[in-house]
């Protein structure tokens, strides 16, 4: 085993030491007043209390699958170690938001303590508190990948390169694990928050005309409990398994791509994600650091600070990847390298384009706020029309950097021939290993968002000065567009992944055809050994190409998929919230002094309706991310499931990035307003852009950021069943 892997499992100790020192000073420091501490009690036993919740619906359907998957063993159609490899995934995701959670619960009222002091000290203990989360998250990712390398090289018997093939596909399975898991946090978590946060607007802000996040709203603790649930548990579940997935996907295609140049290069191109990744975790913590503002400082310098950090820590990653690929001597290790700088590049420019669309400091949130003057209709319109457009810049920037990576990964090779065609996927693949390297720092700028968010609320129903709640407000606007940056990252990285996830699909099929002995054509009409089949081969054999109708019939289902989901999606937050609304007035209603003060909210209830909704709504759309590849496999064999995860890729990646502007947009469009432009707080033009909020919120919370998981999940159940599929067809 080549020594530089041990910077793996180092650099993984490192992250979550680092995780920990955070954590301690934060903890250090003082959660303010009584009211204080007893809001943030609240708040942490209604997130605790969900999260056990959820776990226990979860437990039963990893059982379930794990089983499954057992019993396919058994039968021959499946890797003997894929159900322990999903059920570590699964974990290690789970544990990843639990981690997250629990700080972001303790840190958001030590924030708004802090804010008392100074917005910088406000910023330092929310941003070092999301750093928490992105340090645990790139930690745990690095430590189960390098934990399953040391196994797999230890127990599996199996000479030459073919070796390296099997491992890879096999880690790879622990993906489908973690994207379960990822999926049910952002799904429940996403329902949970929105539907608490739906019915505290409507009825608090718009009909009871109370700030957000008065203590007289019997909605606003499950709303603050939400954001916990949602955005942060939910989202270091979803980019846990964004990051694995990356490094695995393009581990098994370098294992691949080299597999006939020798084990040595075939170690190379394994080993490259996985430095690359290791020495992203220190640049991450050198990026944190850097992070600091003055007092007074607005929405522009604030986004300027969190950018000196993510900027630092992406050049330097750039520069040290010529020195990783140097040193391992990877063939072509220059063109390699300026795959991950493409990468690098394409994540820069989707956060910045969504900074751009999102931020109330630009001038498309401030036409959006604007068009509230009229009315809510006009302000759900015109989000709609910036969400639509704002697709465009993200879009032609995916493509461009697939092409890039592509070619310089290959030279600029254009014939396309099966050695071109692998180091190019393999290209592919390091971009988005590129993209996320700098997870660490890109997480804690996107946990910092809802800790922010907490903060203002817990400010707000503390009473404390409104200077305080001034500064929160400062940090919350600049959360809501960070969330939105590292949602777009997210997305991006989902195009590229899924792209290397296709190919490694075929590599899944070759090896369920070569487990079963089948010969295959190739494309020149020889008949040879599966296992010296290349991609255009068996893309030939199995007819693979836009004339199959049966191909065409898996991209249409793979389209549909991604408006089904979302529409699943979005019914659940309406049926949510519509049983909060209903509380919420009805608490207004019989409880007589809640508005005068003279009585106190049941806030326990608003809790309980927001966890029973989203255990019963997230079952069915995340149940049926599993089942419908399983049925496409079964049906139309590996030509549907090809045209399944196009499709589901193409259509996923669009719907995503404009559901998450629309809604980051129509959320700072609210801010923008509530800072005492068009009118202010109160005023006609707030309540319409709180309806648009409202809309927004499921846009950019549950059913936006939840289809990047759905398009990486879809591709790794087809990689777990294709043995399955192929003994079928």
């Amino acid at each position: 085993m080549n020594n530089l892997f041990y910077l793996v499992p180092v650099a993984a100790v490192v992250a979550l030491v680092f995780a920990y020192v955070f954590f301690r000073q934060m903890m250090k420091e003082s959660e303010g007043t009584v009211t204080m501490k007893q809001i943030a009690q609240y708040v942490r036993e209604g997130a605790m209390a969900y999260l056990k919740q959820q776990y226990k619906v979860v437990i039963v359907v990893f059982i379930v699958l794990a089983a499954l998957f057992t019993l396919l063993a058994f039968l021959g159609v499946q890797n003997s170690w894929v159900p322990f490899a999903f059920l570590t995934g699964g974990f290690f995701s789970g544990l990843a938001g639990f981690v997250g959670m629990k700080t972001a619960t303790y840190a958001s009222a030590r924030t708004a303590n802090a804010a008392q002091r100074s917005l910088n000290a406000g910023l330092k203990v929310a941003f070092r508190s999301g750093a928490v989360m992105g340090l645990t998250v790139v930690g745990l990712g690095l430590l189960d990948i390098a934990i399953w390398w040391i196994i797999l090289n230890a127990f599996v018997d199996i000479e030459g390169t073919q070796k390296l093939v099997f491992i890879t596909t096999t880690m790879l399975t622990f993906g489908m694990g973690a994207s379960t898991q990822a999926l049910f946090a952002r799904v429940g978590g996403g329902i949970y928050t929105k539907a608490a946060d739906v019915g505290a607007d409507l009825v608090g802000k718009v009909e009871a005309g109370i700030p957000e996040d008065d203590p007289r709203n019997p909605a606003t603790i499950a709303d603050n409990v939400g954001d916990n649930v949602g955005d942060v548990a939910g989202m270091g579940a979803d980019l846990y398994e964004s990051y694995c997935g990356s490094i695995l996907a393009t581990m098994a295609l370098g294992a691949a791509a080299f597999g006939a140049s020798g084990v040595d290069a075939q170690m190379k191109a394994i080993l490259a994600p996985m430095i690359i990744a290791a020495i992203g975790v220190a640049l991450s913590i050198l990026g944190i650091y850097v992070v600091r503002t003055k007092e007074g400082a607005g929405m522009d310098e604030l986004l300027k600070s969190l950018g000196r950090g993510t900027n630092l820590s992406s050049i330097l990653i750039a520069v040290a990847t010529f020195g990783i690929m140097y040193l391992l001597k990877i063939d072509n290790w220059w063109g390699f390298s300026l795959s991950v700088i493409v990468g690098l590049a394409a994540g820069v420019i989707i956060g910045q384009a969504t900074e751009y669309y999102t931020s109330h400091s630009y001038k498309p949130t401030q036409k959006l706020a604007e068009a509230g003057q009229t009315g809510p209709a006009t302000v759900i319109i015109s989000g709609v029309g910036l969400g639509m457009l704002s697709t465009a810049i993200p879009v032609i920037t995916i493509a461009v950097a697939i092409l890039l990576a592509y070619l310089c990964a290959n030279w600029f090779d254009l014939s396309f021939s099966a050695a071109s065609l692998s180091t190019g996927l393999y290209g592919i693949g390091i971009a988005a290993v590129g993209m996320l390297s700098t997870l660490g720092i890109t997480l804690a700028t996107d946990a910092y968002g809802p800790i922010a968010d907490n903060a203002g609320g817990n400010a707000q129903m503390s009473e404390l000065d409104p200077e305080v709640r001034k500064r929160t407000d400062v940090l919350d606007a600049l959360g809501n567009t960070t969330a939105a940056t590292g949602k777009g990252f997210a997305i991006g990285s989902a195009a590229l992944t899924g792209l290397a996830l296709l190919a490694s699909y075929i590599e899944e099929i070759k090896i369920g055809l070569t487990h079963l002995g089948k010969q295959i054509v190739d494309v020149a009409g020889n008949t040879i050994d599966a296992a010296q089949a290349t991609i255009p081969d068996i893309m030939a054999y199995y007819h693979v190409d836009l004339m199959n109708p049966v191909v065409l019939v898996g991209v249409f289902i793979g389209a549909m998929m991604s408006f089904l989901f979302c529409g699943l999606t979005m019914n659940a937050v309406g049926r949510a919230a519509q049983s909060m609304v209903t509380e919420v007035r009805r608490q207004f209603r019989e409880i007589k002094g809640i508005l005068t003060r003279e009585a106190t909210p049941d806030y326990a209830r608003c809790v309980e309706i927001s966890t029973k909704g989203a255990q019963r709504e997230m079952l069915l759309p995340s149940l049926i991310a599993i089942i419908v590849p399983i049925l496409v496999g079964l049906i139309l064999g590996p030509a549907g499931v090809m045209g399944l995860l196009i499709g589901g890729l193409g259509s996923g990646f669009v719907l995503a990035v404009f559901m998450s502007n629309s809604g980051g947009a129509w959320d700072n469009a609210k801010k923008y307003v509530e800072e005492g432009n068009f009118g202010g707080k109160n005023s006609e033009t707030h309540k319409a852009t709180v309806t648009g909020d409202t809309v927004g919120d499921p846009f950019k919370d549950t059913s936006g950021p939840s289809l990047n998981i759905l398009i990486k999940l879809m591709s790794m159940v087809s990689i777990v069943m294709a043995m399955l599929t192929v003994a079928i067809h």
